[in-house]
């Protein structure tokens, strides 16, 4: 039997763009989302073959709904042999309006817990059996602050933390752990952008790299490599000079903006 890949968050833009580079490698697909009636044209469209796919309706920020959906997966089709987490949302926020206080938890629900959640169900049979590979999707934005973006950037920084700590709970027994962190890749989550995106790639670009680090095994890719070299510049920059830098930067649209 072909090997196993789960994905969340695959009715759109990254998910999507990986699930058909898996497909294409010759996965099996396990396609996770709200949005299942689009997930469903969308495999129909690209002819994927009713054997090579199961569809699972979950929200990944209900820790509930994300689990009873590996449950499934794994009733359904087997242990996977990948799982990533890629289900994410992006809103600006502005800590001093109340209702943006619910933003952020909303942004964690779904960035930091939904990626715990969507990992849990496949922990002890990955462990079990030896091997798998679970990935976590972080961002570029979780290695410095953005104004405007505190929600978002705080959460892809817990995700790098938390896939960290993650691998060396499961080296020992087979489980590989790989953080992939995109910069600005042209998806409906970026499109509402209104500054300026240095080295945009395209989701299917995105996808060819993130598939040859995952299974290459590294345990941790910035994607493309220029937005790596430009946050380690970043990271370096005294707070002084990168506060001046960032200070004429647009924010990120809040949800209450309209």
């Amino acid at each position: 039997m072909s090997r196993l890949v789960l994905i969340t968050g695959a009715s759109s833009g990254i998910g999507q763009a990986l699930a058909l580079r898996f497909f294409q490698a010759g996965y099996r697909l396990a396609l996770v989302a709200r949005r299942t009636a689009e997930l469903q044209s969308w495999a129909e469209a690209n002819s994927l073959g009713a054997s090579s796919y199961q569809i699972y309706s979950a929200d990944v920020s209900d820790t509930d709904s994300i689990v009873a959906a590996g449950h499934a997966c794994m009733a359904a089709q087997g242990v996977p042999d990948v799982v990533v987490a890629n289900a994410g949302i992006s809103i600006g926020m502005d800590t001093g309006m109340r209702e943006d206080l619910d933003v952020m938890r909303q942004t964690f629900a779904t960035n930091n817990i939904g990626v715990a959640a969507t990992f849990h169900p496949f922990i002890n049979a990955m462990t079990r059996r030896g091997s798998g590979t679970l990935v976590g999707i972080g961002s570029v934005a979780g290695i410095r602050g953005l104004p405007g973006h505190g929600a978002y950037c705080a959460s892809k920084a817990a995700v790098i933390a938390y896939c960290e700590s993650l691998r060396g709970e499961l080296k020992s027994a087979g489980v590989q752990v790989v953080t992939i962190c995109p910069g600005y890749i042209d998806t409906p989550l970026t499109q509402q952008n209104s500054y300026s995106m240095p080295f945009l790639m395209k989701p299917e670009a995105f996808a060819d790299k993130a598939f040859a680090a995952i299974t290459a095994g590294s345990s941790y890719s910035v994607i493309p490599w220029q937005m790596g070299v430009v946050a380690k510049l970043l990271r370096l920059l005294p707070n002084a000079v990168f506060d001046k830098a960032l200070s004429g930067r647009a924010r990120k649209k809040r949800q209450q903006a309209g």
